[in-house]
């Protein structure tokens, strides 16, 4: 069964599993592809902390990550993305389909997502993407910080 739509179907919230031909590999495929604004984006990316794994679901619009905040965020001394291997080990998804929903290890989620209704963002298929409300991350997902604006 796929825990990312099972998840989704037993949730209450509105949301949208879209298929698309090609993976969108950027946030400016994913805005053009859905007609929607950069922000509006919600890519997921896995980060290593000396403390473990977790997963940030950060707004397209804002630009490169800023690894220094994200520890401070977390009181960790040091935040990297996690290898394409480890994303896969740890996830059981490859690196560029980690889904916004789902996964065992704690989430840290971008304040800048609740500007929209919806979001757009992994789904664990490199060819599905998920529209979701922003309080759908915050209920469904282990949040332990939420990067400001």
């Amino acid at each position: 069964m796929d825990r990312v739509a099972n998840l989704l179907r037993n949730s209450g919230y509105a949301y949208e599993l879209i298929l698309h031909d090609t993976p969108l590999l950027s946030v400016q495929e994913g805005a053009a592809y859905f007609h929607i604004v950069e922000g509006q984006t919600a890519p997921t990316l896995f980060l290593k902390t000396e403390d473990g794994y977790k997963a940030l679901v950060i707004a397209g619009d804002r630009g490169k990550v800023n690894f220094k905040e994200i520890a401070a965020l977390v009181n960790c001394k040091r935040v990297c993305l996690a290898s394409r291997k480890e994303v896969e080990q740890v996830t059981g998804f490859a690196a560029g389909c980690v889904p916004m929903i789902g996964l065992s290890v704690p989430y840290i989620l971008d304040r800048r997502l609740f500007r929209y209704d919806f979001v757009y963002g992994g789904s664990g298929q490199a060819t599905r993407t998920l529209k979701i409300e922003p309080a759908a991350l915050q209920q469904l997902n282990r949040i332990t910080a939420m990067l400001e604006t």
